[in-house]
């Protein structure tokens, strides 16, 4: 049985920047907690961002894999640089699928660590742009493949689906 990393925030823990849920109220994600497949996880907390924390954007114009590869910046809108944090999370996402075997992800888009089409601009406008979030990359390095919760019907077709792992 396949196993879902999924962004703890989806499943009603209030993790998210301002210490709010972002429960997703669909009937796959429940009868996916209920056979065991859901495997939690927040990568900003578990790489030790308080909840509530300041929210925080990948600087406007980089992506994804430049702050991955040290050439930008996650900051909040006072300027705090959060990037080490967010590059933690995605090791721990990364780490934790590697370990657990789990070829699947649903995060939550328009983060800066789980978008998974788009993130903020990057300057705190609340605007959005196309683009992934920092654990998502690193997932996607991984060979995990990353879903949104408007793809979830997606997801639910790919789940136990043959594989050459």
């Amino acid at each position: 049985m396949d196993r879902i990393l999924v962004s703890a925030c989806l499943i009603g823990w209030p993790v998210r920047w301002d210490g709010s849920a972002k429960t997703a109220a669909h009937p796959l994600l429940a009868r996916w907690a209920e056979e065991g497949r859901l495997v939690p996880l927040c990568t900003e907390t578990m790489a030790g961002l308080a909840t509530p924390r300041p929210a925080a954007e990948i600087e406007p114009h980089a992506s994804a894999a430049d702050v991955l590869a040290g050439r930008a910046r996650i900051r909040d809108a006072q300027g705090g640089d959060h990037t080490a944090a967010f590059l933690e999370g995605a090791r721990i996402a990364a780490a934790t699928a590697r370990v657990r075997s789990i070829r699947f992800a649903l995060t939550t888009d328009g983060s800066p660590s789980c978008g998974v089409a788009r993130i903020a601009e990057g300057d705190f406008s609340g605007g959005k742009r196309p683009g992934e979030g920092v654990a998502v990359r690193a997932l996607r390095d991984a060979g995990v493949e990353v879903f949104a919760l408007d793809d979830v019907e997606a997801l639910a077709a790919r789940l136990d689906a043959p594989t050459d792992r």
